[in-house]
């Protein structure tokens, strides 16, 4: 249940992956969920039989030579947005890189401008309509983070729409707060981290306190031309009551016993070794290296090494990507991860570096009733067949409920 047992989880279900089979209906074993969300055993059918005798189940699975997956964890997404940037995609293909068209006024502020002019109600229904894709592609646990607001008016939008969200969905959120994406324009990176750290801060402490708004981990953009490591070390100073989650800088990351780190498709050596040292997962991000073109994050380096590798979508304007199923095609196929491996990274290590592997992740007597139900007696088609998940989930469950099945 603790942190220090995700090698322990993670190593189970890759020994689970590597014999072909996760939890299959054949051989008559059953899986029970309470009504409580959690499940509650999972044994062959005679002994579920007799340990629920006297029950009644509201909704029976038939299951019958097919695949049951633990539902998929989405570690890392910027959901809660609006306008496109179709426009930046030529510049992209042309040859510009992703600093090139930030510093031009594109990328994150081209999205801030229009974020800001978005009404509450329109961002709520455009983070719905998203979620429900990512749901029907097996996703039942999801990290969302803010960033695309910068002001705080506008970043407390944002949290209210993921607060608004998590409430009226059964896909498990958690919230990140991410003001410090970007330095909005006619500031500098010192005066940003000012009025993050005297304003934005304090104001998420209070709304937490009084219940309006839930902030599961606070996240820094650190890099050359956003914000430099003196700005991140201050801003993480400032809200060290708040989950810590860090984008690119290993070594910081480690530093400040970081639960994540995201992209990390520069890391050096000494990084992988900090990471390795204090335990801190990478959250790696294999559609945004292959859509921004950028260098493949050395995930097989990572795991020799040690490292807890998770995946994540990266859901935003640059990497409009809401299947996790893709993802880990992507780590199989770019990033020299072994399709078992994959699987653990977009499940139990995804959960681990979202603080939550003690209830999501894997199969587990005790833990949430998040599971996808696939057509194939086999597990690897999950990841072989690329972008073919529309036909292969039949159905997804999260806390015991069916939120999606197929027609």
């Amino acid at each position: 249940a603790a942190r220090g047992d995700v090698a322990g989880d993670r190593r189970r279900l890759l020994e689970d992956a590597r014999r072909g089979v996760l939890m299959c209906a054949r051989g008559g074993r059953f899986l029970a969920v309470g009504t409580d969300g959690f499940i509650k055993a999972i044994s062959p059918a005679d002994v579920i039989q007799k340990q629920f005798s006297e029950e009644k189940f509201e909704e029976r699975i038939d299951c019958s030579g097919k695949c049951i997956l633990p539902g998929l964890v989405d570690g890392h997404t910027h959901p809660v947005w609006a306008g496109e940037r179709l426009h930046k995609f030529a510049m992209k293909l042309a040859g510009a890189t992703y600093m090139e068209i930030h510093e031009a006024g594109g990328e994150i502020n081209f999205t801030v401008e229009r974020k800001r002019q978005a009404s509450e109600e329109m961002l709520f229904s455009i983070f719905q309509q998203r979620l429900k894709c990512m749901m029907t592609a097996g996703t039942t646990l999801v990290g969302c983070k803010s960033g695309y607001g910068l002001d705080l008016e506008t970043e407390l939008k944002m949290l209210r729409v993921i607060e608004r969200v998590r409430r009226e969905l059964d896909i498990g959120i958690l919230a990140a707060y991410c003001g410090a994406h970007s330095v909005p324009k006619g500031k500098t990176a010192t005066e940003a981290a000012d009025d993050i750290i005297n304003s934005h801060l304090p104001k998420l402490k209070a709304l937490g306190r009084n219940g309006q708004i839930h902030v599961d981990n606070r996240e820094v953009f650190c890099e050359k031309g956003v914000f430099d490591l003196d700005s991140t070390r201050r801003i993480l100073q400032g809200g060290k009551d708040i989950g810590l989650q860090i984008n690119h800088i290993s070594r910081l990351g480690a530093e400040w016993g970081g639960q994540a780190i995201s992209h990390l498709e520069d890391v050096s050596d000494e990084g992988i070794a900090a990471m390795v040292t204090a335990r801190c997962s990478a959250l790696l991000l294999p559609t945004t290296a292959y859509m921004l073109r950028l260098k493949q994050p050395p995930a097989r380096k990572m795991l020799d090494e040690g490292v807890i590798v998770a995946l994540g979508s990266d859901f935003n304007p640059n990497a409009y990507c809401f299947s996790a199923p893709m993802v880990t095609h992507l780590a199989y196929a770019n990033m020299r991860m072994s399709m078992p491996e994959a699987l653990a990274a977009a499940t139990i290590s995804a959960a681990d570096a979202l603080g939550q592997s003690h209830t999501h992740g894997s199969l587990e007597v005790g833990k949430q009733g998040d599971l996808i139900v696939i057509n194939s007696s086999r597990w690897e088609p999950s990841i072989y067949q690329f972008g073919g998940h529309h036909e292969l989930i039949e159905c997804v469950i999260a806390k015991g409920k069916v939120i999606y099945k197929k027609l």
